[in-house]
């Protein structure tokens, strides 16, 4: 289907993360080791915080690996919080309005899965986006239409219901229309400030998903590797498949489960979804 990295933490170059480890996104938009797909070259986009409180988004629907504007800008980029998506198209248009990831105000999103049935529940599912936020949705994928679903149901309030009440909203439609299993999913989305991470699939079996120790552990484990002391101590990655294989380095976020990263404690729950009243 899709790659996908959501990076917080102390400012990084963003070339450090797309483009040195030996595994990076922009080797997995070639060479996916645990995707649907082997290769995810139809567009990419990233996005990440800068100046104002709004998000800045670049995106292109030439594959990551042959895009030279990507590697200028990310090698003067540095962020606190950084997105980045390469994209397997499962149907609908190669076009940068379905580049991930999406925007709407302050918050991001990404998504690697797909709304099975999505063309049979289309219409029911884009005549539920609440109409004072239908006018900004821009692209004809299935993971933009979740989003504003979310939107919706209250990601920016509750991002944990918000988005649960969007998948059982996705699940009462597919039933209504005699569809198994609608919803594969692995999610992330941010306001700027945290990170919200989701891993569920309908059938119960998801898509790849995890994140990463934590940056003082990794040291005791591996002080031989040069990369972790350029990292600072609340820097976390959680990506659809390592970006290199380092004993200890990596935890696979567990099958319906959704949490956040933010300063301090981060948080890990069941996810279940929740169906309309």
């Amino acid at each position: 289907m899709c790659r996908w990295l959501a990076y917080s933490g102390e400012p990084i170059l963003a070339h450090d993360l797309l483009f040195r480890p030996k595994h990076s996104l922009i080797d997995q938009s070639l060479h996916s080791r645990l995707g649907a797909t082997t290769t995810n070259g139809d567009g990419f986009g990233i996005g990440w915080y800068g100046e104002g409180s709004e998000p800045a988004l670049f995106k292109s629907i030439e594959p990551a690996w042959n895009d030279s504007n990507l590697r200028e800008v990310t090698s003067q980029l540095r962020t606190a919080v950084l997105f980045a998506h390469v994209r397997a198209s499962t149907g609908t248009p190669v076009q940068r309005s379905n580049c991930h990831p999406f925007r709407h105000g302050n918050w991001m999103w990404m998504h690697n899965g797909s709304l099975h049935g999505f063309h049979e529940m289309k219409r029911d599912l884009v005549t539920a986006i609440d109409p004072s936020l239908f006018p900004d949705l821009e692209g004809s994928t299935d993971s933009e239409t979740l989003f504003f679903l979310a939107l919706t149901f209250g990601l920016t309030d509750d991002p944990f219901d918000g988005v649960a009440r969007a998948v059982g909203f996705v699940e009462q439609t597919a039933r209504a229309h005699g569809i198994d299993n609608p919803v594969q999913m692995t999610v992330a989305t941010t306001d700027g400030t945290s990170t919200w991470i989701f891993r569920y699939s309908t059938e119960r079996q998801s898509r790849s998903l995890f994140f990463s120790t934590e940056i003082s552990t990794l040291r005791k484990l591996h002080p031989e590797v040069e990369a972790l002391h350029h990292l600072g101590e609340e820097a976390r990655i959680v990506v659809s498949e390592p970006l290199r294989d380092l004993p200890g380095a990596w935890n696979e976020v567990p099958e319906s489960a959704a949490g956040v990263v933010q300063a301090g404690r981060d948080e890990m729950r069941e996810f279940e979804p929740i169906p309309p009243a």
